[in-house]
């Protein structure tokens, strides 16, 4: 009973819905696999964080934002060492929950720890890793050069190590780990499998800018504190507020904040508009970039590590209520600013921290 030229243009809208559109056995699949991820992250979120980690590269959350949420979400997070990390990062006991809560308020307890893998060190093989489990398994290592020798490794292997500060538990801090592993040599056939004898040379430990530095260029990621934490003072002094200090503010207020760009979206569909999302030692905080301030700020937009937001602060509670979760918050961004050499070398690692 329908008009010919309603029915066609009924038609035309579900045909250019059918160009952009899921089907219906994709949509089914997809909403049971997002559903069962839920699920994981809620009630078991150590396996699904080292299952995550583990099956890298996918999506666009990094190792560091996937240990970042799942710390803020109270689980425990062991860093890398060679004397127990295995290629994939694996689940142990939780510690006693005395001594867990003293030191990591909010920590649950009725979780494993989650031990990262030695996938996470940059320029270090799989092989090499089952090596040092194969050798571990017969007893355990006494030194790194017992390590070097027992589980053949060279020595850009023990330096790779030693830049992610896996080595701790045989050498002590990082400075002492890479002067450790850069004094193994390859010696002579005739030699092979020889321990020398020298007495150890103590040295200071690196500082701990220093530290989060190597953390992130040696694995992408750090258990220290947040990049931007160390930065605070310097951020709170030109009038930059953290994700925390944005979210007691009200509907309407003009504000500056700062963060590490973790993600930036231009959907086919916005018009040019830009969706960045800022990270700080508090949280995240969205950022909507209209089109017309993309044009004339698009260096700033597009290459930014540190970007600095000046614009206002719109939150909506009832447009939380309605689609059942809290408070809906962004910045509408009204000016940028390019703050990366405040990383110092940070801003320029080939690696992505993020």
């Amino acid at each position: 009973g329908y008009e010919p030229e309603f029915s066609k243009r009924i038609f035309s809208q579900i045909e250019g819905f059918g160009e952009y559109g899921f089907p219906e056995s994709h949509a089914a699949s997809f909403a049971k696999l997002v559903y069962v991820s839920c699920w994981l992250k809620c009630h078991e979120p150590a396996c699904f964080l080292a299952a995550m980690i583990n099956s890298q590269p996918m999506g666009f959350y990094s190792p560091s934002q996937l240990v970042q949420d799942a710390r803020k979400h109270g689980i425990e997070v062991r860093p890398l060492d060679v004397t127990t990390s295995l290629w994939d990062c694996t689940l142990e006991a939780a510690a006693a929950a005395s001594s867990l809560t003293s030191a990591y308020p909010g920590i649950r307890v009725d979780q494993p720890a989650v031990r990262l893998g030695l996938r996470l060190v940059s320029g270090f093989s799989q092989a090499a890793a089952q090596r040092i489990h194969e050798a571990g398994k017969k007893s355990p290592f006494k030194s790194a050069e017992d390590l070097s020798l027992r589980a053949q490794l060279g020595t850009l292997e023990m330096n790779a190590l030693a830049a992610a500060d896996a080595l701790l538990n045989l050498s002590g801090h990082r400075r002492q780990q890479v002067w450790e592993a850069a004094a193994i040599k390859p010696a002579p056939q005739l030699l092979k499998g020889v321990p020398t004898h020298e007495a150890p040379l103590q040295l200071p430990d690196t500082p701990e800018g220093e530290n989060i530095l190597f953390d992130y260029a040696a694995t992408g990621l750090t258990l220290r504190r947040h990049p931007l934490a160390l930065l605070r003072s310097r951020l709170s002094a030109r009038g930059l507020l953290s994700a925390e200090e944005l979210n007691a503010l009200p509907d309407g207020r003009e504000v500056a904040a700062c963060g590490i760009v973790t993600l930036r979206q231009q959907p086919q569909t916005a018009k040019g508009t830009i969706f960045v999302t800022l990270e700080d030692e508090t949280g995240a905080v969205n950022v909507i970039v209209w089109k017309s301030l993309r044009d004339s700020q698009r260096e700033e937009v597009m290459h930014s590590r540190l970007l600095a937001v000046h614009g206002v602060w719109q939150r909506s509670e009832e447009g939380g209520k309605a689609k059942g979760y809290g408070a809906v918050r962004n910045m509408v961004a009204h000016r940028l600013e390019d703050l990366t050499p405040l990383l110092g070398r940070l801003g320029t690692s080939s690696r992505d921290f993020h």
